[in-house]
């Protein structure tokens, strides 16, 4: 008998067993409860209006003074920080029983049920009460601390102190109606009812993006749904406008629903093919994902290229390695001309950052350090030559979260500790070992655009890339749960496109990342990745372009910073060789509904360089703060790092002192200069 060609024997076994973990652990597969596996089972109660860390650090308060407070995030309770960060809301999912010294009161959304099988919801039980009250909830008793709270999950039946709680207010019986929508293409589809309710088809995992709305993937799909007021929307990535309308569906009866996105602007027509190079097809979560979801949201999203990285969360364990054992190497099955999906990895180690890999010919030996009590070594410069070697495309994800300017120095992002921040990339950048940084993540752009400005001015080559950090397996988490794709890195590619013709033209630093923005850059005709030589005092003209509702400001920046500045469309400026230099594009705008990240629209290119009278970009300044960088990242490894033996620490040491003699000889003083 052959394997399902999406979904082969190993696949379809370790598919099976994250279901069993998901059955007998919850949406966290058992993994051990660092802080950020906790807040992820908090985020599918909480969305983005509120804030899970601050309502643990509230906890904490009193306890630890602020500037440690963030080190003790293991000690929240986090079903305490779930009702506090809530404040009296009650979210769809998350019915409150209050628990007060004159009685108990169920607070819920009602939901719309078209059948009577069971529903199941869960139940934070939320006491004011002076000591602790059991619930039994269907047949389990649970013990609510004094002013403390529990989540439950609820079926049938709940009581306090023997009394039954009526539970009518959970659901709402409606006529069921069916509705078949058809766009004539695979697009992103989202039904509400007036309340906002999603409705899926069968066997649709009930995803929800940031913005809270639900959505699934596919063309000519049948809901059921009640006969009652639905809207019926339809987009398909950022390359296409969003439509939508409203109908009131017959009971008993099927409604055709035909609707399409319009095209906002054609990149592959140009050569340019957008990709998002870090998404997870299981990682925790609510549903365990099997290939077929992610070729349904590819296809979905007009997304071209997909990177669909194997990782760990907590432990040992490296989720869809067998995927990657099986097709590493090789476009996955649903590829085709102009959409290609790949096998790839994220190598992790929480003290010194997250990599991942695009282009692997062969699985690597090592996927993480420093998980579960083990040492913090080797450091990802050893990573990197091995996923080098087996042909991978590198780059730093997720790399800043700390709000930070262009003026800051390097302690202000470099101040806590295990948070998976990108902070070996100076000392990589500098000896020529990683390829991309993702300016465009989910953490924070500008921070990451500031430092990656930083690094390319300091005379690193690195190309802007983009990774989402989605998680296929999530149906609630934020931007985790939003569509693959909702950040990409479009790439000139020479010639069909392919994974290796994708990756040449991301070594050629041939890209711009972007949150949906369409943004171009010419430097006297040459584009991102090329190099002028021009002498001194020679002029250059520069034109930015940009196509997108989106867009408030348009940016053309040089190693000296903002050179001009003006409204979307076209921006035009001119600029005089002095120093070497580089030139990029940024563009940015406000929240808008064609935008995921909670900071707005942005898009950023890689560099067009100039050279000088045969000098290269290295400004003093730059150069100086990564030097600064590296001396606060050796007293930050020394606080947090684990190592068995000095010469484990040693090793991470001398990268950076390699990296700092790569640095001092850019000084203008040259080699022997000081990095203070």
């Amino acid at each position: 008998m052959c394997d399902d060609p999406l979904l082969p024997a190993s696949v379809a076994r370790a598919l099976a067993d994250y279901r069993e973990l998901r059955d007998t652990h919850g949406p966290c597969w058992g993994e051990p409860p660092i802080p950020y596996v906790v807040q992820a089972w908090a985020t599918v109660f909480l969305d983005r209006r509120y804030n899970y860390w601050a309502a643990g650090l509230r906890q904490l308060a009193g306890r630890y003074p602020p500037e440690e407070a963030e080190d003790h995030l293991d000690e929240v309770d986090p079903e305490r920080a779930v009702r506090d960060a809530l404040a009296g809301d009650v979210p769809d999912n998350l019915a409150a029983l209050r628990l007060t010294p004159e009685g108990f009161a169920l607070e819920a959304v009602t939901r719309v049920v078209l059948d009577d099988r069971p529903f199941r919801t869960s139940l934070l039980l939320d006491s004011s009460v002076d000591e602790p009250v059991t619930v039994v909830v269907d047949g389990t008793p649970y013990e609510v601390p004094a002013h403390g709270a529990l989540v439950a999950g609820l079926e049938r039946d709940v009581s306090v102190d023997g009394e039954p709680v009526d539970l009518s207010p959970l659901r709402r019986r409606a006529e069921a109606a069916t509705i078949r929508v058809r766009a004539g293409f695979p697009c992103r589809w989202s039904v509400t009812g007036a309340d906002g309710q999603g409705w899926y088809p069968e066997g649709a995992p009930p995803k929800v993006d940031v913005h809270r709305r639900p959505f699934f993937h596919g063309d000519d799909l049948v809901i059921a749904v009640p006969a009652e007021p639905v809207t019926v929307a339809v987009a398909r990535g950022m390359e296409y406008t969003a439509s939508e309308v409203v109908i009131t569906p017959e009971a008993g009866a099927e409604t055709l629903v035909e609707l399409a996105p319009e095209r906002l602007y054609d990149a592959a027509a140009r050569g340019w093919y957008g990709g998002d190079l870090h998404v997870h097809l299981n990682w925790m979560g609510e549903e365990p994902a099997a290939p077929e979801l992610a070729a349904a949201a590819q296809h979905g999203e007009d997304l071209h290229v997909l990177n669909l990285v194997a990782g760990n969360v907590a432990s040992g364990r490296v989720y869809d390695v067998e995927a990657l054992e099986h097709w590493v190497g090789k476009d996955l099955p649903w590829s085709d001309d102009r959409h290609l999906a790949r096998l790839g990895v994220e190598y992790r180690n929480d003290v010194v950052g997250h990599l991942t890999a695009f282009g692997l010919r062969e699985p690597p030996s090592r996927y993480h350090a420093g998980f579960e009590g083990t040492v913090d070594w080797p450091p990802n410069s050893v990573a990197l030559e091995e996923l080098r070697a087996l042909g991978g495309v590198t780059g730093y994800g997720h790399p800043f979260h700390t709000v930070f300017s262009d003026d800051d120095p390097p302690d202000v992002i470099l101040n806590t500790g295990r948070n998976c921040a990108a902070r070996e990339i100076v000392a990589d950048a500098a000896l020529g070992l990683i390829d991309t940084l993702d300016v465009l993540n989910h953490s924070s752009i500008a921070a990451t655009a500031t430092v990656y400005r930083r690094l390319i001015g300091a005379g690193n080559r690195l190309t802007v890339t983009a990774g989402t950090d989605a998680v296929l397996s999530f149906c609630r988490r934020g931007t985790a749960s939003s569509p693959p794709g909702w950040e990409r890195v479009y790439a000139n590619v020479a010639g069909p496109l392919t994974a290796e013709s994708y990756a040449e033209a991301i070594l050629l630093g041939r890209t711009f990342a972007t949150t949906g923005p369409w943004l171009e850059l010419t430097v006297n005709g040459h584009g991102p990745g090329d190099t002028l030589e021009l002498a001194p005092g020679q002029r250059v003209e520069i034109v930015v372009s940009s196509i997108g509702p989106e867009v408030e400001s348009l940016e053309i920046r040089t190693a000296e910073g903002v050179l001009a500045q003006g409204p979307p469309g076209r921006l035009v400026a001119s600029m005089t060789a002095g120093e070497p230099t580089y030139v990029v594009a940024v563009a940015s705008g406000g929240p808008h509904p064609r935008t995921v990240h909670r900071s707005g629209a942005y898009a950023h290119t890689s560099p067009v360089y100039v050279d000088v009278a045969g000098g290269h970009v290295a400004r003093e300044a730059d150069v100086r703060w990564c030097l600064a960088w590296l001396d606060r990242l050796e007293v930050l490894l020394r606080r947090y790092g684990t190592f068995e033996t000095p010469a484990q620490l040693d090793d991470h040491l001398e990268l950076y002192e390699r990296a700092r003699a790569v640095y001092r000889a850019r000084l203008p003083q040259g080699p022997t200069s000081l990095a203070s």
